[in-house]
């Protein structure tokens, strides 16, 4: 019997995000201590995020069962189709569903899932506690009817970008960072990613935005739209970004597939900036249009009140997933807390 992480070696794999769903897992925003200025706005936006999911798939939603009722409210005014909501009693510390939630793997030959229970230590440790969005993989197992696949390693969905056929994409800033896993080497954590998520090969990226507690997540930077094609972020000359989403740009560029085919990089601009309130805890937010999120039939995307550049980045993601609605969500105050769409969520094959 291969060990636990070994799902490689039972066929399993890691699938691009663009395949068929079963449906999307979400942690509603609990936390008082989070957007505790906007709370009323940004619940309201929330709950029109899952009302867009839920009116193309099937929405799982963490939620004590206490607060289940308010919240079936919120998703009702919203216009969400109650019929394809799920109300999960699993408590939560935060709302980063694709940090803390299970990572799903199929078995194409079967047909099987499994779920992989990733450690979870809040991005180095950075907010705590943390405990209750370790254990919402096991909990989504249990009351999902899926295998558990525990990995001994810390990392975060967010750190994870599959083309579906093999190829991981990942960042150095992250996954080498020794606020998650110091005493793993380069070569010993990337051999944990091949083995618990049935990939073949790694890329990676060298690093993330500015100022982003993620400390660098692919999931804002770069995009795999097909097997051989990528959407990367790009940034002005002057920008802070400018530095490190050029040097990620030169190695999706000079990427080469063990056929030696290279992939193809369609840039995509990030936001202007988006400033935080005064005395926010960093000097400005890793807003980026690269944390959309796919569901079946269509594409959800973030905008971020400017007109111009919102719909510029709408128009460049529909191009890529041609034959699906592109759903634009307001994200200015989602952003506030460092994410968007991608990262308040995680798919279910």
């Amino acid at each position: 019997m291969p060990e636990p992480t070994c799902a490689a070696e039972r066929g399993f794999t890691m699938p691009a995000e663009w395949e068929e769903q079963r449906a999307i897992l979400l942690s509603w925003p609990l936390n008082p201590a989070t957007w505790e200025d906007r709370r009323n706005e940004l619940e309201a936006t929330y709950a029109g995020f899952a009302a867009a999911i839920s009116r193309f798939e099937a929405v799982k939603i963490d939620c004590v069962r206490a607060e289940q009722p308010r919240i079936l409210k919120l998703l009702s005014d919203a216009g969400a189709d109650v019929a394809h909501v799920e109300l999960l009693d699993v408590p939560t510390n935060d709302a980063w569903c694709r940090d803390h939630g299970p990572v799903c793997l199929v078995n194409r030959s079967t047909g099987a899932r499994i779920l992989d229970h990733f450690q979870y230590n809040a991005w180095g440790g950075k907010f705590p506690p943390w405990d209750q969005d370790a254990a919402v993989p096991e909990h989504a197992a249990a009351l999902l009817g899926y295998e558990r696949n525990p990995v001994p390693m810390v990392c975060e969905g967010g750190a994870l970008e599959s083309n579906g056929a093999g190829l991981l994409m990942t960042t150095e800033s992250v996954m080498l960072n020794p606020n998650r896993n110091p005493s793993m080497t380069r070569a010993q954590i990337g051999d944990m990613l091949m083995r618990s998520l049935g990939m073949d090969e790694i890329l990676w990226l060298k690093g993330g935005l500015f100022c982003d507690d993620t400390d660098g997540h692919i999931d804002t930077l770069a995009r795999f739209v097909r097997p051989d094609a990528v959407l990367a972020c790009v940034a002005p000359e002057g920008s802070p970004n400018a530095p490190m989403l050029d040097e990620n740009l030169r190695r999706l560029r000079e990427y080469r597939s063990r056929l030696g085919k290279p992939l193809d990089v369609i840039p995509l601009p990030l936001p202007g900036p988006v400033a935080p309130p005064d005395g926010w805890r960093e000097e400005t937010l890793p807003a980026s249009y690269a944390n959309y999120l796919l569901v079946n039939g269509a594409v959800l995307v973030p905008s971020y009140r400017q007109p111009r550049n919102d719909a510029r980045a709408a128009a460049i993601i529909g191009e890529c997933f041609p034959g699906r609605t592109v759903v634009s969500i307001d994200c200015a105050d989602i952003i506030l807390e460092g994410g968007a769409l991608h990262c308040l969520s995680q798919n279910l094959f």
